[in-house]
């Protein structure tokens, strides 16, 4: 197992030469590559197909809403840290792969609809859960696409990153969950808290999104007749 400034250097390899020195960034590689020293053993799809069931898991208790909300914010941190896990244990065990990148991939958006069914389920209006879990996809999509154009790096790091995405939902679901019992007289309190989280979201995914736009237009700028066709 690789030690940890190790591991960080090839993180940042496998993501683009992505820029692990923001606290945020480096603190959630930091935990995960804690945990994953004990696990190393553990295959990383384990890892990766165990995040996804908790996240769709974290929907349930999220549709029973009250106290088992609490529950549902649990789950979406735990499905965040087993995201990061894998990450962990492939690269830091010598097995990562182009094919466990791409699969990890799929799967954060897989995990990212959950959050937003979870949100919804808790009572979200719709229209913003989707909004919500629009815009935690559309920063890696367009990086992705920035990639086929010829971008090799990662970019900035932005406000609206993977583990903000985590916490915000993590929270949003927890907190609801902690003041479903007050009475507000015509207010639903767990209403007003999911709702105002998935709105906090969407402002902090646009903010993020034009983030890494301004940067991707700098990247992309001039005329290239070497570029794929839409």
């Amino acid at each position: 197992m690789l030690d940890r400034e190790e591991y960080l250097a090839a993180w940042s390899r496998w993501h683009g030469g992505a820029d692990t020195s923001a606290p945020l960034v480096r603190g959630w590689l930091t935990l995960a590559h804690t945990l994953a020293r004990p696990l190393a053993a553990l295959p990383p799809a384990a890892a990766t197909a165990a995040g996804l069931a908790v996240a769709v898991g974290a929907v349930v208790p999220a549709a029973a809403g009250g106290a088992w909300l609490v529950l549902a914010g649990v789950l979406i941190g735990v499905s965040g840290l087993l995201d990061s896990l894998d990450g962990a244990l492939a690269i830091g065990t010598g097995r990562a792969s182009r094919r466990g990148y791409v699969l990890d991939s799929v799967v954060d958006r897989l995990t990212e609809a959950a959050y937003a069914a979870a949100l919804w389920a808790a009572g979200a209006p719709g229209w913003l859960a989707v909004t919500f879990g629009a815009l935690c996809w559309l920063p890696d999509y367009l990086r992705a696409r920035a990639g086929q154009a010829g971008v090799r790096r990662t970019g900035p790091i932005s406000v609206w990153e993977r583990p903000t995405r985590v916490a915000m939902t993590g929270l949003t679901l927890g907190g609801a969950g902690v003041v479903s019992g007050l009475d507000l007289a015509d207010l639903d309190p767990v209403r007003v808290v999911v709702t105002a989280g998935a709105a906090v979201g969407v402002l902090l995914g646009a903010v993020g999104t034009a983030q890494l736009g301004r940067w991707l237009h700098g990247e992309l700028g001039g005329p290239d007749d070497t570029s794929p066709p839409a």
